[in-house]
């Protein structure tokens, strides 16, 4: 049977998380009201994966943003701001496009391992990753929203559908503490 990953990279999609929002004023709504995170894949990248011999903190080794995804992370921060909508706290995986989306969108971020890559990873890494991010959903509060940028593979693992370049997520840990996709956002 294939792993997820190995349907993702054959280009089957995962199917779409049965309760989303429509449009962003529900995304507005559950921003204001807070305890979630919004959970961005990195804008468009073109290509797949990374060139062999990539380093973490030498952009010119990794796959990059384009300059439509340099112009989607900016989108992305102009709709927040247009709504008045500030992340308590803004984290990226440290790949050089995730740490560009976030700092064009948002401004800043905290580069976290745990929002990282899982390819080339080890199942023990990945595990360790996933339980922080769903220790770290669980641990929202009312009243504020995280930001988080991420690779699809991330998000894959973590509530099990697919997302496009540029797409957030937003998200929050039900009452036995699994993530939960509460809406989408797509900014054109």
């Amino acid at each position: 049977m294939p792993t997820r990953r190995q349907l993702i990279t054959a280009g089957l999609a995962w199917p779409i998380a049965s309760a989303f929002a429509a449009d962003g004023a529900d995304v507005v709504a559950l921003l204001r009201e807070g305890g979630v995170v919004i959970a961005f894949r990195h804008a468009l990248a073109p290509g797949t994966f990374d060139p062999p011999g990539f380093k973490l903190g030498e952009c010119g080794t990794q796959r990059n943003l384009s300059d439509e995804g340099r112009a989607q992370a900016r989108r992305i921060g102009d709709w927040f701001k247009a709504r008045s909508l500030k992340p308590a706290q803004v984290r990226s995986s440290p790949w050089c496009r995730c740490m560009d989306t976030a700092a064009l969108a948002f401004g800043t971020a905290t580069p976290w391992p745990a929002l990282g890559s899982p390819r080339g990873a080890s199942e023990g890494t990945n595990a360790e990753s996933l339980s922080a991010l769903r220790a770290a959903l669980a641990a929202a509060r009312p009243g504020r929203f995280e930001a988080w940028v991420t690779h699809m593979f991330v998000l894959a693992d973590l509530v099990a559908t697919n997302t496009s370049s540029g797409e957030g997520l937003v998200l929050r840990a039900d009452g036995s503490g699994a993530p939960k996709v509460l809406a989408r956002l797509s900014i054109a």
